[in-house]
């Protein structure tokens, strides 16, 4: 009470007179007062902060605007000061009496100022400073400005003063943004720590303001943030519990539900329905307070029109507009930030059970979703999850508005007169259903045509070695481009829709308001003048907002609703059933895998199963080898005891933990000690065993990085053996109790394959059951048990010896490897005939010796691996100013286009403008009639729709045009990049472009670029139709556009690269989820499902970490925009109420007023879609980095090609050939110089990683040499064409390779061969019989990856596209090394004739593949050891090959006693 009259007392003493608002003297001393209250709180909290001991709460540099605006405020006090000692002591002064004391109180109030600039003892202290600060500008600027409408004089202080109360507010906006001390001290440290965010433990006024994340974009003003400054999410936003939640709600909904349709929506929907609760609370405080907006227009208007103003009326009007705006401005940016928020958690749970649900995958359920399919489901569908709410929220809360701006609409004219306007609403919202209808449709075609691109394009990338070799790129670029012009007729149709359907939500206000007027006008319900008129546009200006976004919330809500029901259909899929395949800890059983009559089908309707009547009894310890011909069912064998394959009958029990050894390996990106440990703690001796037993130690010490060196997407960077002992590291170092090898050994040569048998499985692996899928018979003796498979059933069971003397099936196999080494025994005999029998001896007792010493030391290492392969994720730094808009421009060729799309722009704001211009001049003539009135207004805005359509329709056209241009661009790089840019770029990278980037080219930029064009030159018109009624507006408007411009650029400088680094963490979760995907069989064998579901759980953390600062740096800037702009509506609406009766008409008062209410809306809409368009262009900038990948030399050089029967002979001259993978790497040939003769067979041998693939690529120019060259025919291979060189040379490469498809389209991809050559070529490869039995014959189907074909049966493949080209160089790169014998053998008939007059070289594993050839070479460390005649090199027992054949012998030897061969009825 006392300060209530003091202050009472204040104001009637300075004033001399009564108090009242409408004196100036009154406002001014009311000001002073106010700056008094401030004054004693202001010290009372020091003095609080002095007695407490507190210390100065923030230290800082002394900043250009604080010391300035402090001096100021000196200066001014000193000069209030002067003034009043003056008055004091100056008797002639004709100022009032105590106007000294007031002077004496601005003073002290001003140096109060300066010394609140400079010390804050406590947040709360500050806090008070800056509401002194804004308040006492706010209230000055105010004074002021009505001071120059009313034409009234200045006093000089005063006229001095406001430039400093300018600088006040502005310091205050510094201090906002600034941290408290702790804050500033430690944000930076804590951010490095990846702490949690400062959400949950942020006050209720860092909440509603977003300033919770200030410490961030401080920090990312001062540089360019990093991954590891990113804080961590809070425990409620994380993937995991989103998981759980979602997961219980899952299963509840699937047990309990009777249709399994929509179960992921119900489930989201029980999960988040209190959050989504609570988003449409503000929704709804969103739509209420942007549709009684019109209302306080309404009161405006009638309070000006008054003859005589009710000053406390109008300041009432004020503090309720105040009081919406700030309803308005708080509702929705929490509505969109937490709708946004909480579809982060169901994103994150969605992608989790993906991710989980692709682990536990039936056989079946894999052959439906392809790599690509289920990476679509998760970079795509999963993602669409993240702004659902939103868009769900924007869904009914539109029409809500709408609702409440029709109710307004009756309350300004009457029912008679609004009634009328719904009837074309109504029309217009059933129009929009076929046009939902059509979208829906089109979007679920867009969705699948996008599908089949992406898995496309994933198996090209992932097989693009062998694109490269066969030189197909041109055929696979076409059928990637087709699948994109299938997507890209479904993206024009829905970009065209959008145009129809945006015309017509332009086109509904504008009926509306016209039939409104026309029905207002003749049934008399209402007067038209300027509040009806005003009010009526101002309601149909909030209409427009909600009928611009309603259609753009149906068409994502049905994208959606597509999406949901693909996942739903993946969720449901069949998984793995636990009942296949019980597993039992060890105990003390002694027997560890037990199968009773067991049947197993990967097809359930199959009418053959793949394996039938299977009874097996492994004791514990026992080596059991596995063996047959190509395609019997060994592998799926193995399988049936993983539990992989369906069990139709039968049990099976297996005893203690597994480890599994697939046939083509499977690595992990990483390092080479990751994939050992494959998630198990390190036990250094044990890591050291494995590395021994799988002769891994001499790569090791071989490479720069040691076990650290970093391996490629699937191994891409190691050879074909480093990746198979790598897994065969992983399985011994589990220390599992049961071993399943399914054929290891298949990808190393002769040496190793025996060091590590020894070393591995007979001695590491002593006290294990191992299983051993194996072609090689010389390894058999030594195997307790041998299980021979015949057409996928077991026809014999025994040891060695039982089973050689029992016929039949086994013999064959025994009789094709015995033959192969009568070839081999000829040769030593024939080259050694004149060796005494115990030289022979010698020979192979060297070779035993030989084996020993190198199973320790003499493992050589493959050269290529000195420098970590994978390079980091390329992104740009900081700013990176106009170029990615220019690139978008300059690349579609747009820039006609976007000149059409700007002047469509401008003409509709024009004429928007112009028909409202109409309506505020008609209504103060009164010889305009009403028909005339609503004629004209009617006919512009209706023209003004038209453009609008044109509008969006150019900016579709531009959208479509770059869309077509960026993804031409991309795919022409790619196919086009050479090998070394997909053994050092991840796969996941490109498809990240190829999917979310492309998406985003697609849908989002050229939206986003429409929306900010439009909203940009919106605001500005706004504001100068706002300064032509009261121009006075702009002393505010523009420093608020500056500050908005400055505010702009501090969100951006943190939120793009946050933007960009969401850019590199997507990959990751895509190239994990791909990875997995691949190499399931290992996972689940290892048990390990939980870990890597853990880690995929990590990774969709780290991009929803990015996600959530993106979105909330996002508000924290538009809720300051949305702020400064309600300034300018403040200051707008305060000049109307103070402006004097008469001074501006009423029609351009409602003009004025009715552009005022927008102007918040229309900055804050585009705000953000400048910032979404900063955000989006991002994609832009990404997919340029692949649009100038350095290229491989040119497919054709039309000066320099070939004669068309080139080669004709076939001869190949290497001359002084160094081939190194990387300029700074050391080189892997170092200096080869050979000639193979034409038609001659040359058989190339070495250890692995010897450099014989490196000499292979080099053939194929996959890399070209750093010095020397090859020569063939006489022609430098480097000096044509890639085309005319690969289509010339023949390769059936080292890993097998079969596309989605059919067989024909897998033999014959580019479609030159009739039926009949075809089946000429299966029939020589031996594939005919198994290829007839089948229903649909040539047109039988490939699965991805050739997945329900065997390893053998692929290989087989590969050698029937050779039988086709029949070229006159054909290189086998270890093509029959997943083969069994006897089939090895009749392949290396029919090759020897079927390429008798052809060049052949071979290199392989096996000895007797290559004892035939006219010469042999034998690689080591890169280097050429030998290259002879076989015949001489045996003769020599120093000859590195005769060693190699040594060995061979000697394991043959060992694995087949004389003694027992002789017991068998046939000679062997």
């Amino acid at each position: 009470m006392a300060s209530a009259w003091s202050l009472k007392y204040w104001l009637l003493w300075t004033c001399g007179q009564e108090f009242n608002l409408g004196n100036s003297f009154s406002q001014r001393r009311l000001i002073d007062a106010v700056n008094l209250a401030f004054l004693l709180i202001s010290a009372l909290g020091f003095l609080i902060s002095y007695f407490r001991r507190e210390g100065p709460h923030e230290r800082r540099n002394r900043s250009w605007e604080l010391f300035t605006t402090s001096l100021l405020c000196s200066v001014l006090s000193i000069s209030c000061f002067s003034l009043s000692l003056w008055i004091l002591f100056d008797g002639s002064s004709t100022l009032t009496q105590f106007n000294w004391l007031v002077y004496f109180v601005r003073g002290i109030i001003w140096v109060s100022l300066a010394f609140s600039l400079n010390f804050h003892h406590s947040k709360w202290l500050r806090t008070i400073h800056l509401s002194w600060w804004i308040t006492f500008s706010v209230l000055l600027s105010s004074f002021n400005l009505e001071m120059l409408i009313r034409g009234s004089g200045f006093q000089i202080l005063d006229l001095i003063s406001w430039p400093v109360n300018l600088l006040l507010i502005f310091c205050a906006f510094k201090l906002l943004m600034r941290t408290s001390f702790s804050d500033s001290l430690s944000s930076p440290l804590l951010l490095h720590q990846n702490e949690r965010t400062n959400l949950n433990k942020a006050s209720l006024f860092s909440r509603l303001t977003f300033s919770w994340l200030n410490p961030l974009l401080r920090l990312g003003s001062s540089k360019p943030l990093a991954l590891e400054d990113i804080p961590a999410l809070d425990s409620d936003d994380e993937a995991f519990l989103a998981y759980q939640t979602f997961y219980r709600a899952w299963e509840l909904e699937r047990k309990n539900s009777s249709i399994m349709r929509n179960l992921v929506r119900n489930s989201l929907a029980k999960c988040y329905k209190k959050e989504m609760l609570l988003v449409g609370l503000y929704a709804l405080l969103k739509a209420v307070s942007a549709a009684a907006s019109p209302l306080i227009l309404h009161a405006f208007i009638s309070f000006s029109n008054q003859e005589e103003k009710d000053l406390n009326f109008g300041i009432f009007l004020i503090v309720c507009l105040a009081f919406l705006r700030f309803v308005d401005s708080i509702s929705q940016r929490h509505w969109f930030f937490d709708s946004r928020r909480f579809g982060m958690r169901m994103r994150s749970a969605v992608m989790a059970a993906i991710f989980q649900k692709q682990l536990k995958l039936s056989s079946q359920g894999r052959r439906r979703h392809s790599t690509g399919e289920i990476v679509n489901y998760i970079a795509v569908d999963a993602y669409r999850l993240g702004e659902f709410p939103w868009w769900f929220h924007m869904a009914w809360s539109c029409p809500f508005q709408i609702l409440l701006s029709i109710i307004v609409l009756i309350i300004t004219v009457g029912a008679g007169g609004a009634l009328p306007g719904v009837i074309p609403l109504i029309i217009f919202g059933f129009l929009n259903v076929p046009i939902a209808k059509i979208m829906q449709y089109y979007q679920a075609q867009f969705m699948l045509a996008q599908d089949e691109r992406l898995r496309a394009t994933s198996e090209i990338l992932n097989n693009m070695k062998i694109i490269k070799l066969q030189s197909w790129e041109e055929r696979f670029r076409r059928m990637v481009e087709s699948l994109r012009d299938v997507e890209f007729k479904w993206l024009k149709n829905i970009q065209i829709t959008k145009s129809y359907g945006s015309a017509l939500y332009w086109m509904a206000p504008t009926v509306v308001s016209a039939v409104v007027f026309a029905g207002t006008a003749a049934l008399k319900s209402a007067s038209l003048n300027a509040s009806t008129i005003f009010t009526v546009l101002a309601t149909l200006r909030v209409m427009s907002e909600p009928v611009r976004m309603l259609p753009e919330a149906l068409s994502v809500l049905i994208q959606v609703k597509v999406s949901l029901d693909r996942i739903d259909v993946f969720l449901l899929e069949d998984e793995i059933r636990e009942e296949s395949e019980r597993r039992s800890t060890l105990s003390n059983f002694n027997h560890t895998i037990l199968m009773h009559n067991c049947c197993f089908s990967w097809d359930s309707d199959a009418a053959i199963p793949a394996l039938k009547n299977i009874n097996l009894n492994i004791r514990k310890g026992q080596k059991i080898a596995v063996c047959g011909h190509v395609g019997a069912g060994k592998s799926s064998l193995i399988y049936a005891i993983l539990g992989e394959i369906p069990k139709l009958s039968g049990s099976v029990t297996v005893f203690g933990t597994v480890a599994y050894v697939s046939q083509t390996s499977w690595i992990q990106s990483g390092t080479i000690r990751d994939n050992i440990l494959f998630g198990k703690p390190m036990n250094k001796e044990r890591y050291n065993n494995a590395i021994r037993c799988c002769a891994l130690d001499k790569d090791i010490e071989n490479f720069v990085h040691g076990d650290l060196t970093e391996i490629g997407q699937r191994g891409i960077n190691m050879s074909g053996g480093q990746r198979q002992r790598i897994q065969l590291a992983r399985a011994v170092y589990s220390d599992a109790d049961n071993y399943l090898l399914d054929d290891p050994f298949s990808a190393l040569d002769a040496h190793t394959s025996a060091i590590l048998f020894h070393d591995y499985v007979m001695t590491a692996l002593e006290n294990k059951t191992v299983i051993l899928v194996t072609h090689q018979v010389e390894f058999l003796a030594k195997a307790d048990g041998i299980l021979v498979i015949e057409n996928g059933e077991i026809t014999q069971t025994g040891t060695y010896e039982e089973l050689l003397t029992s016929g039949t099936a086994f013999e064959k196999l025994v009789k094709a490897h015995q033959s192969s080494m009568i070839t081999l025994d000829s040769s030593v005999q024939e080259n050694g005939s004149n060796r005494h029998g115990r030289e022979e001896d010698h020979l192979i007792v060297t070779g035993l010796h030989y084996i020993k010493e190198n199973s320790k030391n003499e493992i050589s290492s493959e050269g290529i691996s000195a420098v970590q392969q994978t390079e980091e994720e390329e992104k740009e730094m900081g700013s990176v100013g106009l170029k990615p808009y220019k690139d978008y421009f300059r690349v579609s060729k747009g820039f006609l286009l976007l000149t059409l799309v700007l002047s469509a722009q401008f003409f509709f704001v024009g004429l928007q403008t112009l028909s409202t211009y109409w309506m505020a001049f008609a209504i103060q003539k009164n010889r305009v009639s009403n028909s005339l009135l609503v004629g004209i207004y009617a006919v512009i805005s209706i023209l003004s729709c038209f453009v609008a359509y044109a509008r969006t329709l150019l900016a579709a056209e531009l959208g479509l045009k770059a869309s077509r241009c960026f993804f031409t661009a991309l795919m022409d790089s790619v196919f086009k990049g050479p090998m070394s840019f997909f053994d050092s770029t991840p796969v996941g990278r490109i498809l990240t472009r190829a999917s979310s980037d492309l998406f985003t080219l697609d849908f989002d930029v050229p939206y986003s670029l429409a929306f900010f064009i439009a909203g940009s030159i919106e605001v500005l018109s706004t504001i100068l139709i706002m300064a032509t009624v009261t121009w006075q507006v702009l002393v505010v408007a523009f420093p608020v556009l500056i500050i908005v411009a400055y505010l702009q650029k501090y969100y951006l400088s943190s939120a793009r690269e946050l933007v960009r680094i969401n850019g590199t963490t997507k990959a990751p979760v895509m190239n994990y989820a791909t990875e997995s995907y691949l190499g399931v069989v290992t996972i689940r064998a290892f048990g390990m499902i939980e870990r890597f579901f853990g880690t995929s759980l990590k990774l969709v953390n780290t991009d929803a970490t990015l996600f959530f600062h993106t979105i909330a740096a996002m508000e924290w800037v538009l809720i300051r925009v949305d702020l400064l702009q309600n300034l300018t509506i403040m200051t707008s609406t305060i000049f109307l109420v103070l402006v004097p009766q008469g001074s501006i008409s009423p029609g351009f008062s409602g003009l004025c007023l009715s552009y005022a209410l927008s102007l918040s809306s229309t900055q804050v809409f585009a705000t953000r879609f400048y910032s979404y368009m900063e955000n989006y262009i991002i994609s832009v900038e990404r997919i340029k980095q692949f649009m100038h990948i350095p290229p491989e030399p040119p497919a054709v050089i039309e000066e320099s090609r070939p004669p068309p029967s080139w080669p004709l002979e076939g001869r190949i001259d290497i001359q002084n050939l160094k081939i190194r993978y990387k300029p700074s790497a050391p080189f892997v040939l170092k200096g080869i110089t050979c000639t193979f003769s034409a038609g001659n067979k040359i058989g190339v041998v070495g250890r692995t990683g010897s450099g014989k693939t490196t000499l292979i690529s080099a053939l194929f120019r996959l890399i070209d040499p750093a010095e020397g060259r090859i020569l063939i025919d006489s022609i430098d291979i480097c000096s044509i064409g890639l085309k005319d060189l690969r289509m010339k040379l023949s390769i059936i490469p080292q890993e097998p390779t079969l596309f989605r498809g059919s067989i024909r389209s897998n033999l014959d991809p580019l479609g030159v061969y009739t039926d009949h050559e075809i089946w000429e070529a299966l029939e020589r490869c031996q594939l005919k019989s198994v290829i007839r039995s089948l229903p649909a014959q040539l047109d039988s189907s490939v699965s991805d990856d050739g997945e329900n074909w065997s390893t053998g049966q692929r290989q087989l493949f590969c050698l029937g596209r050779v039988l086709l080209r029949k070229n006159k160089v054909l290189v086998l790169d270890e093509a029959t090394a997943s083969i069994d014998s006897a089939t090895d053998a009749i392949l290396q008939r029919i090759i020897r004739q079927q390429f008798s007059n052809c060049t052949v070289i071979t290199v392989a594993h096996r000895v007797p593949t290559v004892t035939d050839s006219d010469m042999v070479m034998v690689l080591s460390y890169g280097k050429l050891l030998e290259f002879d005649k076989p015949s001489k090199l045996m003769d020599s027992s120093q000859s590195a090959f005769a060693r190699l054949v040594a060995e061979y012998w000697a394991n043959y030897r060992k694995g087949s006693p004389q003694s027992l061969l002789n017991n068998t009825g046939n000679p062997m």
